[in-house]
């Protein structure tokens, strides 16, 4: 199925259903919808990045979260995001919930309910939605993202320094 054809929830700024539309018709006329972002952790406290496919519609060629993507019309958050995990990654696992945040410019006008999990279990990256992945250790994280932002999305921008201010 072409991506464009995906269809979704079209929400207002409180996150409330009020139509649907194709994903091509929300990414072309700026219609506010969902989105759900996973931190994929291993059990030496190690996060999980992606490095976006460059034939992605939306930031390719980017490092990203973990496992992310759209909730479809009618799916709720946490389904969506066990969903990722197992498309993306390969993988499935106990989500905690970590933060939601409203649609913004950063969030690309997604509302975006994000979750943490951690797992050692092996992960299998999808080829179509990724070209890399790798575990990060946290500082070498933070020191890359301060020498190359713009090697990050800013969705992940979003959530990591959200993260890090949650630890402390």
């Amino acid at each position: 199925m072409d991506d464009s054809s995906e269809l979704f929830d079209v929400v207002d700024s409180e996150d409330r259903v009020v139509g649907q539309a194709t994903r091509g018709e929300v990414h072309a006329k700026g219609l506010l919808h969902r989105s759900v972002h996973i931190l994929v952790f291993n059990s030496q406290g190690e996060l999980f990045l992606q490095k976006r496919a460059m034939t992605k519609d939306e930031n390719p060629g980017y490092w990203d979260s973990s496992a992310a993507g759209h909730v479809n019309a009618g799916e709720g958050y946490r389904n969506s995001a066990h969903r990722e995990l197992m498309e993306e990654l390969g993988i499935s696992g106990e989500l905690q919930f970590f933060m939601k945040f409203s649609a913004n410019p950063k969030t690309l006008w997604e509302h975006v309910e994000t979750y943490l999990c951690t797992t050692d279990q092996e992960i299998t990256i999808n080829p179509i939605e990724i070209s890399e992945g790798r575990f990060w250790p946290i500082p070498d994280l933070q020191e890359s993202i301060y020498s190359h932002p713009g090697l990050f999305t800013s969705t992940f921008h979003l959530f990591f320094d959200n993260y890090l201010k949650s630890k402390g």
